[in-house]
């Protein structure tokens, strides 16, 4: 056994223990090699219409020809509000070659949202689709905003797109009317920035590994969202280690074009990581620009083979719930890969007997550009833990006084790698490090003897009842086993006698779904102290863009429901 990294000894032996992400100038470096190597292979396929990596590399030149061209100070932040369409590879890209810092936004932030993350990110120029330009309409003025890029979503769809762009306006009504036309911002259409941009020359700018690339948010579950500075550094060193890890499945895969699913929104950090990984190894991405439209989405999947499918457990779990999904075709699936929240036994074992491909569950967050634990990629049988480290990343669990515990303890889980965030933007960051310099998490999990790591929840989502740590993952997946319950989740509450209380949210089937029923069930498959004390139905849960439930939502609510306590 590897002395205090045991994971090591579960590395496929094609996979490295370390990877170098200095054998890279500066991002740029990266991402040329790419074009350059998969010149003619399709990149992206949207609504039937592809895209080759040739294509993309120039019109993320013409973008950044023409952001060079408007004289923005060295290391502007330059802000990106799209789903998944063409346009956002090339334009984050572009914004990137420029020398500039791109900051993704949720096209789905209400006004107050959008306000924050411009204002705190000091950025000046916002490309963004016209479907989500009413938010910004509420907001740019109290901003720093100079220059608006305003794109349609079919604009790099070609005949296509006029099609797509006059059903979403004038069938769909999906574009809410808003008025941009003030003179303090300079608002241009995308397509007159390809245009214009081609005809600018683009100046390679001198960059290296240290500077930033990416100012990406995290979810801002618990207040305000920060903004966590990704260094070039940090984005090379996670696509290197995600190639690494998905070597011993995607060195076997004998086709031409290795298709991945790509319907996490690529404002989020597991797609954006993703996308790293697939244009590394000159993958084609299925673009899905609204996966909550189900039938839309399989009629998607249908038209060619998928080879990777990363999702979230939410998902996964809506794809199952669809009667036509299991007529796919899944004989090209070969991975199945589950981020961003904890995947569940249930969904699980469901997603294998359908498709016949195992899901494979991994951790990451923002801080860490989405690469931190997973499973071996060749596990035939989900294990309910999130894995071990990924190459040169580095995993200690410590306790409330910082010591560091050993096999089987729960605790608070650390982690060092080329792929961590050295901080926050517009915050103290000193105590999102332990003196050695390890990032603290606020996960709490627990590492077996061969270094597998099970993820028991948020350090701030635990539940002390009456001196017993409950976390309220393990309960949320044993109730979904309970019948009549669609979807639950769970949050502590005051409790004069036990200190908190368990609550459980529950979504049920129809009106025949009984509390009774559901405590009998919780009194028959949890220990005494872990049961819910209280019981709410609700119509849904409210989720973030990925589908996390968002328990700190349920807090206050339950707060405003009980003024008194």
């Amino acid at each position: 056994m590897t002395v205090n990294k045991p994971w090591l000894d579960q590395y496929p032996t094609n996979v490295p223990k370390t990877i170098n992400p200095d054998k890279y100038g500066n991002i740029v470096d990266l991402y040329e090699e790419c074009f350059d190597r998969f010149r003619m292979h399709p990149m992206s396929v949207c609504m039937g219409v592809t895209h080759t990596y040739g294509d993309v590399d120039k019109a993320s030149l013409a973008v950044a020809a023409w952001l060079q061209a408007q004289g923005l100070p060295k290391g502007s932040i330059v802000a990106l509000m799209m789903p998944n369409v063409p346009q956002y590879l090339p334009t984050m890209i572009g914004i990137l070659r420029a020398g500039y810092i791109c900051t993704p936004i949720n096209p789905l932030y209400t006004g107050r949202e959008l306000r924050h993350q411009l204002n705190d990110s000091g950025a000046q120029v916002i490309f963004v689709v016209d479907n989500f330009a009413q938010a910004l309409e509420q907001v740019v003025d109290e901003t720093a905003i100079k220059r608006i890029v305003l794109s349609k979503m079919g604009d790099m769809m070609g005949l296509k797109g006029m099609l797509v762009n006059t059903i979403i306006r004038q069938v769909k009504r999906l574009v809410p009317k808003y008025k941009l036309n003030d003179p303090k911002h300079e608002v241009t259409k995308f397509p007159d920035v390809i245009k214009r941009g081609k005809e600018l020359p683009f100046n390679k700018t001198n960059m290296n590994l240290d500077q930033k690339a990416i100012l990406q948010y995290t979810g801002g579950t618990t207040g305000l969202s920060k903004g966590a500075v990704l260094s070039q550094r940090n984005v090379v060193a996670a696509a290197l280690q995600s190639e690494a890890w998905y070597l011993p499945v995607t060195s076997e895969i004998n086709e031409v074009y290795i298709n991945m699913v790509m319907a996490l929104p690529l404002y989020h950090i597991f797609a954006f990581m993703l996308s790293l990984l697939g244009m590394r190894s000159g993958y084609t991405f299925i673009l899905v620009p609204n996966p909550r439209d189900m039938p839309g989405f399989i009629k998607t999947l249908s038209k060619q083979p998928f080879h990777i499918f990363p999702a979230v457990n939410t998902l996964f779990k809506g794809l199952l719930d669809q009667p036509n999904f299991k007529d796919l075709d899944f004989s090209s699936l070969r991975i199945t890969q589950a981020g961003g929240m904890a995947a569940t036994e249930q969904t699980a074992a469901r997603w294998l007997e359908v498709t016949g491909c195992p899901m494979v569950e991994g951790w990451g967050m923002t801080e860490g550009v989405a690469a931190g634990t997973a499973n071996v990629i060749t596990n035939r049988e989900f294990n309910g833990t999130i894995g071990v480290p990924v190459p040169s990343v580095d995993v200690i669990v410590i306790d409330e006084n910082g010591e560091r515990l050993g096999v089987h303890q729960a605790g608070e889980m650390c982690f060092k790698g080329p792929n961590v965030t050295s901080g926050y933007l517009s915050t103290d960051s000193s105590g999102d490090f332990t003196e050695d310099g390890y990032f603290r998490t606020g996960d709490i999990v627990s590492m077996d003897e061969k270094g597998y790591f099970t993820l028991l929840d948020r350090k701030k989502d635990m539940i002390l009842v009456s001196g017993f740590n409950v976390f309220p993952n393990e309960i949320e997946s044993v109730m979904l086993d309970c019948e009549g319950v669609i979807d639950c989740a769970v949050i502590g509450i005051p409790d004069e006698r036990q200190g908190e209380a368990v609550k459980l949210y529950v979504v049920p089937a129809n009106q025949n779904v009984s509390k009774s029923d559901i405590k009998e069930f919780a009194l028959d498959h949890l220990t005494g102290y872990k049961c819910p004390r209280y019981i709410e139905f609700v119509d849904d849960l409210p989720k973030s863009n990925v589908g996390k439930v968002l328990r700190q939502k349920l807090r206050e609510q339950h707060l405003l429901d009980n003024p008194s306590l």
